[in-house]
């Protein structure tokens, strides 16, 4: 009987979903689950989640106090909300969930560390084991130091927005549990700079890349593991089989799930431990030699911070707008409308992939015509607003 290339991908490599939706994963029942503010904020617009999302700004406004500013009542509530998200994501899965620190302190090492500090007694304080928690870092050097500090204290960490080898390597020898190396950003990046509109799977530079440092990791004996992340078919995926992790969204999932075809194994230690590669000695003079060198890893960080740093601006906008209308201010919110303007750099009324800069799974659940654009309609609908006569207005 053939078998679809879901279930082979799962007898070789930990499948996880890349959404904050708990049906989807319902639905999937991986193993691991992530989610960021793009992804929570999706899940914050669907009624079956309302609930959630009102009871945990009551709570933080009762913490901070009811003449605190609605954006510092806001800012505790998307930390709060990530971890309701989180506990009842552990309810569904065996395994992790990644919970992000703010991306606006990739580059403070001891406000990381704080903030995971808090997130972590946050998920403790309900009875979950930090074992199930991985916590989720921009991989700059500051970052990765902070990681290294935190899983001395067995606090257990992800390493996203990683682009090139050099951060990769800072993040083993950090001792790091887990990368997340972003395969279709890096090959988004290559088709603009060289021109080219298609690569075949096995030339696909974010194949490419997590290969290159899957091979590294497996020859030198590294415990990090690889996830394989930011996919944009499911090629991608395939030519993957055998990494230790991959992080999936729920459309690829369901292509994989209806798809029936061989699927050899891709990756292997065993192959890895056989191949010539040159160890390379990581410090920070090193790193920020490798990164200046690398513009793709160079530029893909930069734009990766920037763009989550944006998706958490837009989940505030949207929890203080959420809070008025809880507290009964008469307010018109324009939410959606807020989030496009972030969104759309150029001004010429559509979001493209680049400059989404957010999770590719939240761009694919919004771009409903898949054309590669997001509209404004498109926005609104996607946050559960009304769109008329050019004005965005949260249905709430």
């Amino acid at each position: 009987m053939a078998q679809s290339l879901l279930d082979q991908l799962r007898a070789m490599t930990i499948v996880v979903a890349d959404t904050g939706d708990i049906q989807a994963i319902e639905a999937f029942t991986p193993r691991d689950a992530t989610t960021n503010p793009s992804l929570i904020t999706a899940a914050a617009q669907m009624p079956q989640y309302q609930d959630i999302v009102d009871r945990t700004l009551m709570e933080a406004r009762a913490e901070k106090g009811f003449d605190a500013p609605a954006e510092t009542v806001a800012s505790l509530a998307f930390q709060r909300l990530a971890v309701a998200f989180g506990k009842k994501i552990l309810e569904i899965i065996p395994g992790r969930v990644s919970t992000e620190v703010d991306a606006r302190l990739s580059f403070d090492t001891d406000a990381t560390v704080s903030t995971a500090h808090y997130l972590i007694s946050e998920y403790e304080k309900a009875g979950i084991s930090r074992d199930r928690i991985l916590i989720k870092i921009a991989a700059t050097w500051e970052g990765i130091r902070a990681a290294e500090l935190l899983e001395r204290e067995g606090i257990h960490c992800n390493l996203t927005l990683l682009f090139g080898l050099h951060q990769a390597i800072a993040c083993a020898e950090a001792g790091v549990t887990l990368i997340s190396p972003f395969v279709g950003r890096i090959l988004d990046w290559y088709k603009k700079s060289t021109g080219r509109d298609h690569y075949p799977a096995p030339e696909d530079p974010g194949v490419l890349s997590v290969t290159e440092i899957y091979n590294y990791y497996k020859k030198f004996g590294y415990s990090t593991e690889v996830m394989g992340a930011s996919f944009r078919n499911i090629g991608e995926i395939t030519e993957l089989a055998g990494c230790d992790l991959l992080t999936i969204s729920p459309a690829l999932l369901q292509e994989l799930a209806e798809t029936e075809a061989d699927l050899p194994r891709k990756l292997d230690p065993a192959t890895a431990a056989t191949l010539e590669i040159e160890r390379i000695a990581m410090d920070k003079d090193t790193f920020d030699r490798m990164h200046a060198a690398d513009p793709m890893a160079s530029q893909k960080l930069a734009e990766g911070i920037e763009g989550f740093s944006k998706a958490l601006v837009s989940l505030e906008t949207l929890l203080k707008n959420r809070l008025a209308r809880l507290e009964g201010e008469e307010t018109l919110s324009h939410a959606a409308d807020d989030i496009f303007h972030v969104y759309d750099l150029d001004g010429d009324g559509f979001i493209t992939r680049e400059e989404w800069a957010g999770s590719d799974a939240v761009f694919d659940a919004l771009d409903v015509n898949r054309d590669g654009k997001i509209t404004p309609q498109e926005m609104a609908a996607g946050l559960g607003a009304a769109y008329h006569h050019h004005d965005l207005v949260a249905a709430g």
